[in-house]
């Protein structure tokens, strides 16, 4: 048994460790200013459409939904290892103490999500429906007891079936947590807890299939492989992770962008920089990403300084973030055999992040037309493109 503790509880330092030194660097004190306006500028939205909202809007089914959705994804954090494949098999009778404490950790670290969501739709609720404060906090309540159960649930459907087919799992305790949300807050207690009641025997049944089960330590390695490469992805967005690899698609449906350069020895490094962008998913959904976001934020919020703020933070991350990624690449890259000029690198990436910013500063005008002074927009966006790419310093290409 002690065992089993001090292995959970140094990979457990190890993880917080890992995270702490990634995370350090993604809440510096310019994203801590984008998120102040940003939930500023939503909750003064927020409030002020509660204040016009029809009493027949659908508040119950629109938050159970939400949060329904949110309680269905429960994958457990274990924390399991590849090597634990040979030398925790001694010990796989005491694997359960082990187990235990990862889904503790996993209620712990996920339950905060979908009770954030439904305290913030609370005002919503108190806005268009008639219920009553007790019947409000105990939908929050049932939040708490339907994320442990579905926690659970994930956790023994996936040692029992070996991860196989688990949509369909899903599938089924998204629709039952959107019920069992909705008729509590309908007012429907004794239906509600009948849901409940289906989810308890449900767990019951698949932990009932595990028993004798051998842990399935390959499904488990895999998914919390997958779990920390999106981790690493995210916060490479904002530092180097240096173990980290990009995958790669081909996107044949922008390959009419390269007909746009012209064939010449002294526009080899722009098509070169134009194929990696577009190839590399790190690069490419950075931008999607943020573009998108600006996109929403310049389209919805309809106070002209504080749109214009994150839009220029937002245009200010992209071109730092991938004028970062593509100069300071160490992976071979074909030009490295032949004698280019090395400011040609700099050159092209700086016209790639020219084009794509633009692009998104367009993208960003078209999102705002109707609100008040819209053309602003597109001009910060390119205003603090221009100031980034002047006054940063270059890495040096490799």
């Amino acid at each position: 048994m002690n065992s089993m503790q001090s292995i959970w509880s140094k990979r457990f330092l190890h993880y917080i460790g890992e995270v702490q030194k990634y995370m350090r660097f993604v809440f510096t004190g310019h994203l801590a200013i984008v998120f102040v306006f940003a939930v500023g500028a939503a909750g003064y939205q927020y409030s002020e459409w509660l204040k016009v909202a029809p009493d027949s809007f659908p508040a119950e089914w629109l938050v159970a939904v939400i949060i329904g959705a949110i309680l269905s994804f429960s994958a457990p954090t274990t924390l399991i290892r590849e090597p634990d494949q040979v030398y925790l098999l001694p010990l796989e009778t005491k694997m359960p103490l082990y187990f235990k404490k990862a889904l503790n950790w996993t209620f712990v670290s996920q339950i905060v999500l979908p009770a954030v969501a439904y305290i913030i739709a609370i005002p919503l609720l108190n806005a268009v429906t008639e219920l009553s404060a007790a019947q409000v906090w105990t939908g929050l309540l049932v939040v708490v007891v339907l994320k442990y159960l579905n926690i659970q649930i994930e956790f023994n459907y996936r040692y029992g079936n070996r991860g196989q087919l688990i949509w369909v799992d899903r599938a089924a305790r998204l629709v039952i947590s959107i019920l069992t949300l909705q008729t509590i807050l309908a007012g429907s207690l004794w239906v509600g807890a009948l849901f409940v009641l289906i989810l308890l025997v449900y767990n019951m049944a698949l932990k009932k299939r595990t028993a004798g089960q051998p842990v399935p330590y390959e499904h488990f390695v895999k998914l919390e492989q997958n779990r920390m490469m999106r981790f690493y992805r995210f916060a490479n967005y904002f530092t180097e992770v240096p173990h980290l690899r990009g995958s790669i698609r081909r996107r044949a449906w922008l390959d009419f962008l390269y007909s746009w350069i012209p064939f010449k020895k002294e526009k080899a490094q722009l098509y070169l920089v134009f194929r990696t962008f577009i190839r590399t998913d790190d690069h490419f959904y950075l931008w999607v990403r943020l573009t998108a976001i600006s996109a929403l934020v310049v389209a919805f919020v309809d106070i002209p300084v504080v749109s214009w703020i994150v839009a220029g933070a937002l245009a200010f991350a992209t071109t730092i973030q991938l004028k970062y990624a593509l100069l300071s690449s160490v992976e071979f890259r074909m030009d490295m055999l032949y004698p280019l000029p090395k400011e040609q690198r700099k050159e092209a990436v700086t016209a790639l992040l020219r084009f794509f910013l633009i692009l998104q500063a367009l993208i960003a005008a078209a999102c705002s037309i109707g609100q008040p002074l819209f053309l602003i927009t597109p001009v910060v966006i390119l205003v603090v493109t221009e100031l980034t790419l002047l006054f940063t310093k270059n890495p040096g290409a490799k």
